[in-house]
């Protein structure tokens, strides 16, 4: 009965930490010295957010917060949770307070997915000081939450959990859990369940237990030794995987089909994977940032207009919510698809980047840089600069790049027919200087 009571609660709530020193990871935040440990020693704590992908803690460092200062500690969901439910809570977190008592907690797990109103209805709350909130999310909290509420909460950055985090939770998990210390386990192996996790604890032990199950019978009793290697840990996952879980394994596999599809001009696999994520309770707005990144990152300049396309998408989807998100969605996921495709200034930045981290910061040169003094002026900033509409054509040839790296090219037109334009056009201005077709031709 122990073994089918247990099995009935994850191993991820089970192995859940109760104060700091089981907490796993986040050493920048909550190890000595590090700020939520100094505000949480302290005693003053005030609003913030916690930024994080799933299964890095932020639920569980909210709770050890709330456990540690023993404040009352109120928990709503944004995926359940309406302006109602938001405003009720704030009542009864009024009717805690007593005198110069400390603010409740509220926590508000996935607040990206709250409304402009329900974010609203919890200003005048964390203003006045009824409660503390405590957000957490998995999305960029500058474009989700809104300007007055982000204000008056510090943003905190949480890590996906480091190989030798996640090694210490499998040994706490097989020597601490009051059922699998009780098992014949070996570990024989640990990439694959490492692998799988992907930095995320809750996935991580979910695949442990997992594994684990598989080797029992229907009394969850083993009939020998429980070995665990790589390729069972494989195998029993992929056996295992869900339909579509936006916060579990199959979350990255059908993101990354969806992309993939799109980036292959493969409408209707791009449609399908869309289908999929819709159904499956994806965030919408994951779904049309994921469109406005491969709009610039696998279309650029073959098709400027997939960018705009992708970005009135997102911009549609914020505005109208679902289930009606689905049509622009549909839209542009098949515009993009059907588009021709270049990553040549995904390229060009990236090379660009690179360039700057080996060169380091290299002088501007004198004609193009700014002349705001007489001093500037007279040290030869701004002299001899070509001003390119005083030119036929509106242009002037000079240099614009440091001496150190002159004629340097990164920007690689691609062979599709708007770039091959762009090309011609580089060569003609600058006749071979930087010989973007041979460098366009090298590159396919």
């Amino acid at each position: 009965m122990q073994a089918m009571y247990l099995s009935n609660q994850p191993l991820a709530d089970r192995m859940r930490p109760a104060d700091l020193d089981g907490y796993a990871g986040q050493q920048h935040l909550v190890g000595k010295d590090a700020v939520l440990r100094r505000m949480i020693d302290s005693g003053n704590l005030s609003s913030f957010i916690l930024w994080g992908p799933p299964g890095v803690g932020k639920t569980t460092l909210a709770q050890i917060i709330a456990h540690r200062l023993e404040r009352p500690f109120y928990l709503l969901s944004a995926v359940n949770a309406g302006v109602k439910e938001v405003r009720e809570t704030i009542e009864s977190a009024k009717k805690q307070r007593f005198f110069d008592s400390p603010c409740p907690i509220l926590f508000i797990d996935e607040i990206h997915r709250f409304s402009k109103s329900q974010q609203d209805s919890l200003l005048a709350a964390v203003e006045k000081g009824i409660v503390i909130l405590i957000g957490a999310t998995t999305e960029n909290p500058s474009f989700e939450v809104i300007s007055p509420l982000l204000s008056r909460c510090q943003v905190y950055t949480l890590k996906s959990l480091a190989k030798d985090d996640l090694l210490a939770l499998i040994d706490m998990a097989l020597k601490k859990d009051s059922w699998l210390k009780t098992l014949p386990i070996q570990l024989k192996e640990t990439s694959a369940l490492l692998r799988v996790s992907g930095g995320d604890a809750r996935k991580l032990l979910n695949a442990l237990e997992l594994v684990i199950m598989a080797d029992l019978d229907k009394n969850g009793h083993p009939s020998s030794d429980i070995v665990i290697t790589d390729e069972k840990v494989l195998d029993r996952v992929q056996q295992n995987l869900a339909m579509y879980d936006k916060n579990g394994e199959m979350h990255y596999d059908i993101i990354s089909a969806f992309i993939k599809s799109v980036r292959g001009s493969d409408p209707n696999a791009a449609v399908y994977y869309l289908a999929r994520m819709i159904e499956g309770g994806e965030d919408p707005l994951f779904i049309a940032r994921r469109l406005v990144i491969l709009a610039a990152e696998d279309i650029g300049l073959a098709n400027p207009n997939a960018f705009l396309m992708a970005v009135s998408c997102f911009n549609a989807v914020h505005a109208i919510g679902m289930p009606e998100g689905r049509i622009p969605l549909s839209e542009a996921t098949v515009y993009l698809a059907t588009s021709p495709k270049s990553n040549s200034t995904y390229l060009a930045i990236d090379s660009a980047l690179a360039f700057v981290r080996e060169t380091g910061n290299l002088p501007v040169p004198l004609p193009i840089r700014n002349a705001p003094t007489q001093l500037m002026k007279e040290l030869g900033y701004h002299k001899n600069y070509k001003y390119a509409h005083d030119f036929a054509g509106n242009f002037a040839d000079q240099e614009f790049l440091p001496d150190e790296i002159k004629s340097a090219v990164f920007y690689h037109p691609a062979d599709n027919p708007r770039e091959r334009e762009i090309a011609g056009r580089i060569e003609q201005l600058w006749k071979g200087k930087y010989q973007p077709q041979q460098a366009a031709k090298k590159q396919q």
